[in-house]
């Protein structure tokens, strides 16, 4: 077991209506070693009108192609105010799960070897749906790697940032256009380095129902040509992603003098 550096802390978003899954999470974080606070999750089903109007559904549904779904809302502000938070706590680091986060053994590791190569990275990925093409630009042991992803890979489940990525994140990501976790990895709109820990070292729990997002209904698509922005929209941000991807690549791999 790997103690975890003092400057990071670990933050976990939780409903206030949800303890069974904080209290599972939380046993999982003390099997290796790890402590925690707790962030009180927003539920989008009961946001005020303050939390509404950060909300661009215009832009949502430009950008999505779809109409918006308040438990997304209530997910983007509550990593939001995690954010916050750990810009408040004067730490360097912090490590942001959902709830319902499966932990990998290698879990406190990762951890600890991302606190002590900070200048390798700006905000990391700990978990994702689809692989994101990755392409590994550090060896942390034989297993893991950190790695540049050059595709989508969606999911906030659980990731790392730092100070500077917190405090671009604060600056830009609201009014929210996106879901969170379309949105939060677009590097090259926040001036940030993004990676990956491949293979993820932390796993979604697809057993347990989820609480922030309902599951999606078909009738959240925009009809036929309004659904047009929104492609466009998808293809403008791949090829950003792929120029932003070859230039981390290629920066992080250059030689170092």
């Amino acid at each position: 077991m790997v103690a975890l550096a003092q400057t990071t802390t670990i933050y976990v978003i939780n409903l206030e209506r949800s303890p069974q899954r904080l209290n599972e999470i939380a046993q999982r974080l003390a099997t290796q070693g790890l402590s925690f606070e707790r962030i009180t999750a927003i539920d989008g089903k009961l946001a005020t009108p303050e939390q509404q109007a950060q909300l661009d559904e215009q832009g949502y549904q430009r950008k999505h192609g779809k109409t918006s779904l308040p438990g997304e809302l209530g997910c983007y502000l509550s990593h939001v105010e995690a954010i916050r938070a750990f810009l408040a706590s004067g730490q360097q680091h912090a490590v942001i799960l959902e709830d319902d986060a499966i932990l990998e053994d290698g879990f406190s590791m990762v951890l600890h070897y991302l606190s002590q190569h900070s200048d390798q990275w700006d905000m990391v990925k700990l978990s994702g749906v689809h692989s994101g093409s990755p392409a590994a630009v550090a060896t942390i042991d034989s297993r893991y790697r950190l790695s540049v992803m050059f595709s989508k890979c969606t999911c906030s489940s659980a990731y790392m940032l730092n100070r500077k990525a917190a405090q671009a994140y604060c600056l830009g990501l609201l009014p929210m256009s996106l879901p969170y976790d379309h949105e939060f990895d677009r590097g090259w709109a926040y001036g940030i380095k993004v990676r990956a820990i491949t293979p993820f070292v932390v796993a979604h729990n697809e057993q347990t129902p989820t609480t922030i997002v309902a599951i999606t209904p078909a009738t959240r698509k925009l009809p036929g040509l309004q659904r047009l922005p929104a492609y466009g929209y998808r293809i403008k941000t791949e090829m950003c992603r792929l120029i932003y991807a070859v230039r981390q690549y290629l920066t992080a791999m250059r030689p170092h003098v």
